[in-house]
C-alpha cells in the first residue's frame, strides 16, 4: 500500500455528501489536499471542519472550462505537482422519458461528462509529464446496469465510461492510472430531490463509500485495480 500522507490531490465535488467525507478522510491521513465545488459557502465550512487555509479551495463549476482554468491557476499556486485526481462531482435526474426535457440532458451531460473533460484537459498533462499519478471517476452503478426512469443519467454516465477507457490506451506507456468505481445506492442528498421511493437507510453511508475511494487510492502502482463496484446488500425501491 502506498501511503496518501504527502499525496497532491484535488478532490471535485467536494461538497457533495461523498466529497466531503473523502475530505475528512484524506486530510487526516496527511495528503496535500485541494477542493473544489460550486457552493462557495460549503467548501468554506468543510475546509474549516477539517483545517485547510483559504487558499487550498476554489470554488468553480467544473462544467465551465474557464471556471476550471481558474482552478487550474488556484491549484499550481499553493502545489507543484498534482498525484490524484478524484472527481466526485455529479448532476441525477431521475424520470421516465415523457417527463425528461432536452435541458436534462444537457445538464446531465454538461454535469457528469464534459466537468470530467474538462479536469482532464487541464490537469492530465502535468501527470503526463511526470508519467504517473490516478484518476478516480465515480460512474455509478447507473454506468454499467441502468434501471427505469435513468435514460440521460446513464447515458451521461455511461459516456464518461467510455471516454476514459479510450484515455486509458493513450496512457499505457505511463504509470497513469484510471479508476472507475461503480457504487449502488449511497445515502447522500444526491437523493432529497428524486421522486423515487427507495429504502436509504439500507444504502450505502457516504463515510463507507469515502472509504473505498481511499482503499484505491493507496494501492501501489505496479496494481491498477481499473474499476471496483460497491453495492449495498439490498435496498429496493418501495
Amino acid at each position: 500500500m502506498e501511503p496518501i500522507k504527502g499525496k497532491y490531490v484535488l478532490l471535485a465535488g467536494a461538497t457533495g455528501g461523498i466529497g466531503a467525507a473523502t475530505a475528512r478522510l484524506f486530510a487526516g491521513a496527511g495528503a496535500h489536499l485541494f477542493l473544489t465545488g460550486r457552493n462557495n459557502e460549503k467548501l468554506k465550512a468543510i475546509a474549516a471542519e477539517i483545517g485547510l487555509p483559504e487558499q487550498h479551495f476554489f470554488a468553480a463549476d467544473i462544467s465551465d472550462q474557464e471556471q476550471v482554468s481558474g482552478l487550474h491557476a488556484a491549484f499550481f499556486s499553493v502545489y507543484p505537482k498534482i498525484d490524484i485526481l478524484i472527481n466526485a462531482a455529479g448532476l441525477g435526474i431521475i424520470k421516465p422519458l415523457e417527463s425528461l426535457t432536452t435541458d436534462d440532458m444537457m445538464r446531465s451531460l454538461q454535469a457528469n461528462l464534459l466537468g470530467s473533460f474538462n479536469l482532464l484537459r487541464f490537469f492530465l498533462p502535468h501527470m503526463k509529464t511526470e508519467k504517473r499519478g490516478l484518476i478516480i471517476n465515480i460512474p455509478g452503478v447507473l454506468g454499467k446496469t441502468p434501471m427505469a426512469g435513468a435514460a440521460v443519467y446513464s447515458a451521461s454516465k455511461y459516456a464518461l465510461v467510455g471516454m476514459m477507457q479510450s484515455i486509458r490506451e493513450e496512457l499505457k506507456r505511463t504509470e497513469i492510472r484510471i479508476t472507475n468505481i461503480y457504487m449502488g445506492g449511497v445515502d447522500t442528498p444526491f437523493w432529497d430531490t428524486i421522486d423515487l421511493r427507495v429504502q436509504r437507510e439500507k444504502m450505502i453511508r457516504a463515510d463507507e463509500a469515502a472509504k473505498a475511494i481511499w482503499f484505491l487510492a493507496q494501492q501501489p502502482a505496479s496494481a491498477v485495480v481499473s474499476e471496483m463496484v460497491l453495492q449495498p446488500f439490498n435496498h429496493q425501491a418501495i
